[in-house]
């Protein structure tokens, strides 16, 4: 899944792009439900501050990290929203397994709209 990546008050460039789909990839091996991911990178002065939110199934979990670097504020927030997946996670097998279940069934199940099939 590519992220959606924003840049405010500066460039971006294809390294810090690939540095922030990395990170959203890790994420996945600890959730695989992962809808969509958003990266917003503000620098003020010599200051990054990065903001990531993933979306989840009936949740958007939000991590925001600053640094003087840009690569370790990526870092930052990536672990933070890994530790707060992880806790989404369990809630979620405790309170509705079925739920997880169910959501991985029709996440692999292929979008396909029988009306467009020719036979």
């Amino acid at each position: 899944m590519q992220p959606r990546i924003t840049a405010r008050h500066f460039d971006l460039s294809d390294k810090i792009r690939t540095h922030a789909a990395e990170s959203v990839t890790r994420l996945q091996r600890f959730f695989n439900n992962i809808i969509s991911s958003e990266y917003f990178l503000t620098q003020d002065k010599n200051r990054y501050t990065v903001e990531l939110k993933v979306s989840v199934y009936r949740d958007v979990i939000s991590a925001r990290a600053e640094s003087h670097d840009l690569f370790a504020a990526i870092d930052q927030s990536a672990e933070k929203a890994e530790r707060q997946l992880k806790r989404y996670k369990s809630k979620l097998k405790d309170k509705d397994p079925e739920a997880i279940s169910e959501l991985s069934a029709t996440n692999s199940k292929p979008q396909t709209d029988d009306d467009d099939l020719d036979v």
